[in-house]
C-alpha cells in the first residue's frame, strides 16, 4: 500500500508509463468525458483503445487492433446515441440503457462476439459504466458551488442505491470517514493529486493518441502489459480517473491504482497478485487491496463475474474491481504472444 501523506491519505502519483517491454502486448483505453451544453446536461464521451505488439527485438510497436466510440449520455447515464469505429451494427441496441449492472448484462449479451474475441472495444464499452459514474467529479474541480447547482438542477446522484453510498464498497463501510457530515456530497473535500502526464516521452508510441482536453474535462484511462516468463503469463496495469482544472495546464487524479499479476495452466488461472493505490479519495479506500487475494485460483477469462462475486459491497473497492475486471480480456492477448 502507497500512504505517504501525513494524513493518511494516498497522494503519491506514479507519474510516466514505463517504456514498452520487448515481446510483450500492451493494450491501453481512453475514455474522455465532456460537456458540450455545459453542466447539468448530457455527456459527451470518447472511448478509444489499442493493441499493439512490441517485437522481442524492441522497436516500433505492431498495432494489433484500434476501436473507438462515441456516446452521448444523459445525465441519469442512459445511451442516448452511440458511434463504434470500425462500425459494429449491434452497437446501436446498447441505446436507451443506462449505465450500470444493466448495461453490462446487455452488453455481454449484444456484444457476445467482441467479448469472447477480448476485443479492445469490449473494454471501453464495458468501461463506460464506471467512467459515466465518476465523470461528473471534475465540476467540484472548476466551480465551487457545484452540490448546490446540482440541487437547483434538478441533478440527482446514480451512485449508489438511490444517492446513499453507505456500504457500497471499503471506501464508503459503515463508520467511513466519507460518510461524515463534512464530506458528505462534498467532493471538493475528497483527496486528489496532481498527476504527471502518463505518456513517457522516451517511448511516444507507448500510447494511442491521447486528445487534448480544455475547458471541463474528464478522462478514465488505462494501461495493460502482458508478457510471458518462466512458463506463466505476466501483467503489469496503470488505470487512472483524472480530469482538467481551472487554474493549470497539469491534471488531477481521484483515482490512480498500479498492479500486477501471474497467471498459469492451461485455463490462465491467478497464481499471484498485487494492487498498490496511488491516488484514493478516502483514507479507507487502500483497505480493499488486501482483499484482491480472493481471487487468486480463478481463470483470468472468467473475471468479470468472479471479481463482483468474490468482492461485492465493502469487500472492494468499485474502482479496484473494475482494474481486476479489465484482466479477463489477458488470454486472448495472451495468445497473440510470439
Amino acid at each position: 500500500m502507497t500512504a505517504t501523506a501525513t494524513d493518511g491519505l494516498c497522494r503519491n502519483p506514479t507519474g510516466h508509463s514505463p517504456a514498452r517491454r520487448p515481446g510483450s502486448i500492451r493494450r491501453t483505453s481512453t475514455i474522455d468525458t465532456t460537456w458540450p451544453d455545459g453542466f447539468g446536461q448530457p455527456m459527451l464521451m470518447q472511448g478509444h483503445a489499442r493493441d499493439v505488439l512490441t517485437p522481442a527485438h524492441g522497436g516500433a510497436p505492431v498495432v494489433l487492433a484500434e476501436d473507438r466510440f462515441t456516446i452521448l449520455v444523459s445525465p441519469l447515464r442512459e445511451i442516448l446515441s452511440i458511434s463504434v469505429s470500425p462500425d459494429r451494427p449491434h452497437a446501436q441496441d446498447l441505446v436507451g440503457l443506462r449505465a450500470g449492472g444493466q448495461s453490462r448484462a446487455a452488453l455481454a449479451v449484444i456484444m457476445a462476439d467482441e467479448r469472447v474475441a477480448g476485443t479492445p472495444l469490449y473494454l471501453i464499452l464495458d468501461d463506460f459504466a464506471g467512467a459515466s459514474l465518476v465523470a461528473g467529479w471534475v465540476w467540484s474541480r472548476w466551480i465551487t458551488d457545484w452540490s448546490e447547482r446540482m440541487a437547483k438542477s434538478g441533478t440527482r446522484s446514480t451512485a449508489g442505491r438511490n444517492g446513499n453510498m453507505e456500504g457500497i464498497c471499503t471506501g464508503f463501510a459503515p463508520g467511513s470517514s466519507a460518510l461524515a457530515p463534512a464530506m458528505t456530497g462534498n467532493m471538493r473535500a475528497q483527496n486528489c493529486a496532481t498527476v504527471p502526464a502518463l505518456l513517457n516521452p522516451d517511448d511516444p508510441e507507448g500510447w494511442h493518441e491521447l486528445g487534448v482536453q480544455t475547458g471541463v474535462g474528464m478522462r478514465r484511462a488505462r494501461r495493460i502489459d502482458v508478457w510471458r516468463e518462466g512458463g506463466g503469463i505476466h501483467v503489469d496495469m496503470t488505470f487512472q480517473d483524472s480530469g482538467t482544472q481551472p487554474d493549470s495546464s497539469d491534471r488531477v487524479a481521484i483515482h490512480e491504482y498500479l498492479a500486477t499479476a501471474r497467471a498459469e495452466g492451461p485455463e490462465s488461472a491467478l497464481v499471484a497478485l498485487a494492487a498498490d493505490p496511488r491516488v484514493l479519495p478516502f483514507r479507507e479506500c487502500p483497505g480493499a487491496v488486501a482483499n484482491i487475494q480472493r481471487l487468486v485460483g480463478q481463470p483470468m477469462r472468467g473475471l468479470r463475474a468472479a471479481v463482483l462475486e468474490s468482492l461485492p459491497g465493502i469487500l472492494g473497492c468499485t474502482h479496484l474491481n473494475d482494474v481486476m475486471r479489465s484482466m479477463a480480456e489477458v488470454p486472448q492477448l495472451a495468445v497473440r504472444l510470439p
